[in-house]
């Protein structure tokens, strides 16, 4: 063993070749099974693509750059899951497009956020993030609230995630539109047809205004995070599973 290594060591093209062969052979033992296998991410009951309007939100989540002080992970941790709850499952944004889950945290981690506060308080804290937490150093976008939702081809949006291999289906395409306006009206006549393809989504006016706006999305988006799976449930099934 020693003359084999005092033969690579003075050898610099011997120890190149065996570098190359090394990584070759780490590189096929981690990619060859990917092709035998349907996901690298276990199926989480509950989950669900967004709903248009979450989807939308979600956008303007990521065009104002809010993933750049708020993470969305939860690390396996005592202290990180006393304070925001359940550690981050893969399954939670395998429809992501794109990941957001992030290590920076100017702000508080958003990942359980969904039902923390009120619609009143999100549009409260978005529109002057003092008056809601006076230490904040978040800027204010208040015009999100005056800022007309642009979804009238919402349905080419959600084509394009369904190349990318997001489940949405043909109708989920052609009623992208309407179930936005939906998702702000519980008077609707398609509510029920809609909540069967989007189970929990919540129906309402989240932002007070007569128009569907920017801040209508973005609360919708960010009242779902972490609602999806029942993590009593998730736990039980692990348990069970590891007996």
């Amino acid at each position: 063993m020693n003359s084999l290594h005092d033969f690579m060591e003075k050898r610099a093209f011997a120890l190149m070749v065996g570098i190359l062969l090394t990584v070759m052979v780490g590189g096929i033992v981690q990619i060859a099974p990917l092709y035998y296998i349907d996901s690298t991410i276990e199926e989480v009951d509950g989950m669900r693509p967004y709903s248009p309007l979450e989807l939308a939100g979600q956008d303007i989540y990521v065009r104002e750059g809010c993933y750049t002080c708020h993470s969305q992970m939860i690390r396996p941790l005592r202290d990180e899951i006393e304070r925001y709850g359940h550690y981050s499952l893969a399954a939670e944004s395998m429809y992501d497009r794109p990941f957001l889950w992030g290590s920076k945290r100017t702000g508080p981690d958003l990942a359980r956020v969904g039902g923390k506060y009120t619609d009143d308080w999100h549009v409260m804290h978005m529109s002057e993030p003092r008056k809601a937490v006076p230490d904040s150093v978040m800027p204010p976008y208040a015009f999100l609230a005056t800022t007309k939702l642009n979804y009238a081809n919402f349905g080419a949006h959600l084509k394009a995630q369904k190349a990318l291999r997001v489940p949405y289906t043909d109708e989920m395409v052609r009623l992208a539109a309407s179930d936005i306006e939906t998702q702000v009206n519980p008077d609707a006549d398609d509510v029920d047809a809609f909540l069967a393809r989007y189970p929990k989504a919540q129906v309402r006016n989240f932002d007070g205004q007569a128009d569907i706006t920017e801040m209508d999305a973005i609360i919708a988006y960010m009242q779902i995070l972490g609602t999806l799976v029942d993590f009593d449930e998730y736990e039980a099934n692990i348990k069970d599973n590891s007996r």
